[in-house]
């Protein structure tokens, strides 16, 4: 494996009133990124936050923002979000036309950012093979995207042990993220799994200790990297 473990904290369950303290309890406790979730209430029945939001985290700290975007026609918004302050720009396979994925992480990637593709539950993992050269991650989204708080998919750990073989096998270090009820019960088939990128949000924002539940999550981690 020549990937390396990263804890991605989900601000859609942060204290939006303690945003930037719970921001900084995180990342001191040793999460590398911050997951940022985007939804327009089209690709999913939810709305969240948006460029505004990024780009004023992006002036009070140095964490790498890994945006996922759940919105219709993402190649609209690249830019914007790249000069947001996005370190990650993540799109739905399912969101893009066919013929215009490898241009839309070109794209991506003109910014200077890195490019992911992510896949719903429902999705085969073969949507993504034939970019996975070109891409820095793949997130496989174990709970219907939209909402936090749901229980993690059981199927979808085929997935990722799907995918871990694929990735391990040519040799790259492309990184697997897994979004969708993460938590001290369910971390350890997540890296059993092959998964070596952990988004989890009500997991660690919804307990009295934000920094602690982190340190939990990388204690565990250790044991697997």
């Amino acid at each position: 494996m020549n990937r390396k473990f990263k804890l991605a904290p989900s601000i859609l369950s942060a204290d939006f009133a303690r945003l930037g303290e719970q921001i900084e309890a995180v990342k001191s406790a040793g999460a590398e990124y911050l997951h940022v979730d985007v939804m327009d209430g089209m690709f999913v029945p939810n709305i969240s936050l948006g460029p505004p939001v990024i780009r004023s985290i992006r002036k009070t700290t140095d964490v790498i923002l890994d945006t996922h975007l759940m919105i219709v026609k993402p190649e609209r918004y690249i830019r914007t979000f790249a000069e947001a302050g996005a370190d990650i720009i993540t799109v739905h396979v399912e969101a893009v036309d066919p013929g215009s994925v490898g241009s839309l992480i070109t794209a991506i990637k003109k910014f200077k950012k890195k490019a992911g593709l992510t896949i719903k539950p429902g999705t085969s993992v073969d949507a993504v093979l034939p970019y996975i050269e070109l891409l820095d991650l793949v997130l496989i989204m174990s709970v219907e995207p939209g909402f936090g708080g749901q229980d993690l998919i059981p199927h979808t750990l085929k997935k990722v042990e799907d995918l871990a073989r694929c990735v391990d096998s040519r040799g790259l270090s492309t990184d697997i993220e897994i979004d969708g009820g993460i938590c001290l019960q369910t971390v350890r088939d997540a890296l059993n799994a092959g998964a070596n990128v952990l988004v989890a949000g009500s997991a660690i924002f919804d307990t009295p200790s934000p920094s602690e539940a982190v340190k939990e999550f990388i204690d565990i981690a250790k044991k697997f990297f």
